[in-house]
């Protein structure tokens, strides 16, 4: 299966600017190819995984990958996608997300030895350039018609957008005749989105190259479907919020069960786009689907796979042992402090100052039971359990004893409720 055929199997291929000639070219050529990464936050999210995944691909199948962190179009902002204005950040607070997201690109591709994948930031030949320069030298390519034609700027007319964002494709395309002239890059890859800024830069290369209406430069644009659930939702968003590259955003653990929680129907094409098992092996997994989904062979195989690419292999064992502890009968304080804070960051919390403390005033003041009577009832009842085991013991005095790596004590009432009690 060539690199084309396995792009299409997964679901990969969005559009492509001349499919003919991408695919002699790709079979000819160690191809130069780009993404660009806009710095918006301090951290990439579980979107942008996908098309970081397909440069691996590409790297994988003999290609050589260029990330572009946007230290110079992260200023600007993307009109693509948005409905209304971005709100502009300073420059020292673009730097510092550059440098996060440049650490992370770093992960998933491998840019070691002459064949290695090669970093750069747009800031480095934009920043220097002059408005005088900008407007003489790469402005004078783009008609105003044109630009309005580009779906990311007429879908924003009628609700506004401000000459800096009418201007973003200009930089974007400006990165690949840049890219293309100096590096020798031949492809720029995105997500559908991107389609209007991909098609902007072939047309840059070929008007500053002299070239003729007719004529098209060796250059293409490949775009790969933005992930959307069945309903039609975004995927990567929760109620909390975004599901994030980062361990310190989101845990591996919340990763692995973000992951593990995919409904039936999105299963098999997320294992498509975000894993690199085999036709066969997802074929098998199909089959698991249709004829047992109740074991979640799938959801689990998806959740393992992918958060090892992003976090590492031990990071899966943390996961299995965290959601073993809470919801397979494992042993709570077999766990380690940080593994506590990823399992039950969400419970309730209380914090304990008096050393000490009787279990039934703890439970009270915790508001784990509303009185004192109804604390001694739970005890006596064995509805109270401690660091997973039941304790029904009325005159419990909570001590050091009872903490789990010295920093925490969960306590359960009935089946389902946790609270974390921190020291």
């Amino acid at each position: 299966m060539t690199l084309l055929e396995d792009l299409k199997f997964r679901g990969l291929v969005n559009q492509m600017t001349d499919e003919k000639g991408l695919e002699k070219l790709l079979s000819e050529e160690k191809v130069k190819l780009y993404c660009g990464f806009d710095p918006t936050g301090d951290s990439l999210h579980i979107g942008h995984l996908l098309t970081i995944l397909t440069l691996r691909r590409f790297q994988l199948a003999g290609h050589r990958p260029y990330p572009l962190v946007g230290g110079a179009t992260g200023l600007i902002g993307d009109p693509s996608g948005k409905k209304a204005e971005r709100t502009l950040n300073e420059q020292e607070v673009v730097e510092g997300y550059s440098d996060k997201i440049k650490d992370q690109l770093l992960n998933f591709l491998d840019f070691k030895g002459e064949d290695g994948a090669t970093l750069v930031n747009n800031y480095e030949w934009i920043g220097s350039m002059t408005v005088i320069d900008f407007l003489r030298d790469v402005g004078k390519y783009f008609g105003v018609n044109y630009m309005l034609a580009k779906e990311s700027v007429e879908s924003r007319i009628s609700s506004g957008i401000s000459f800096t964002e009418f201007s973003y494709q200009i930089l974007q395309s400006y990165d690949f005749y840049r890219l293309n002239k100096e590096e020798g890059v031949k492809l720029q890859i995105g997500g559908s989105d991107q389609w209007g800024n991909i098609t902007a830069g072939l047309e840059l290369i070929r008007r500053m190259s002299g070239m003729e209406e007719s004529e098209r430069p060796d250059a293409y644009g490949f775009t790969i479907p933005l992930v959307t659930k069945a309903d039609g939702s975004k995927f990567g968003k929760t109620e909390g919020g975004a599901i994030w590259l980062d361990r310190d955003k989101t845990s591996p653990y919340e990763f692995y069960q973000f992951l593990l929680n995919t409904e039936d129907q999105d299963v098999v094409k997320f294992l498509k786009y975000f894993t690199f098992l085999s036709k066969e092996e997802i074929d098998k997994l199909e089959v698991e689907v249709q004829e047992r989904a109740h074991e979640r062979a799938a959801q689990k195989k998806l959740a393992e796979e992918l958060t090892r690419v992003v976090h590492g292999a031990e990071a899966v064992e943390e996961a299995w042992k965290i959601s073993a502890a809470l919801f397979g009968g494992g042993d709570l304080k077999q766990l380690t402090a940080n593994e506590v804070l990823q399992g039950f960051k969400d419970v309730p919390s209380y914090k304990v100052s008096e050393k000490g403390l009787g279990l039934v005033e703890l439970l009270v003041e915790a508001e784990i039971a509303s009185s004192k009577r109804q604390a001694r009832e739970d005890i006596k009842n064995g509805a109270v359990y401690i660091n997973g085991d039941r304790c029904q013991e009325i005159d419990k005095v909570m001590d050091g004893t009872d903490k789990i790596d010295g920093e925490f004590t969960i306590i359960r009432r009935g089946k389902k409720k946790f609270f974390l009690i921190k020291y």
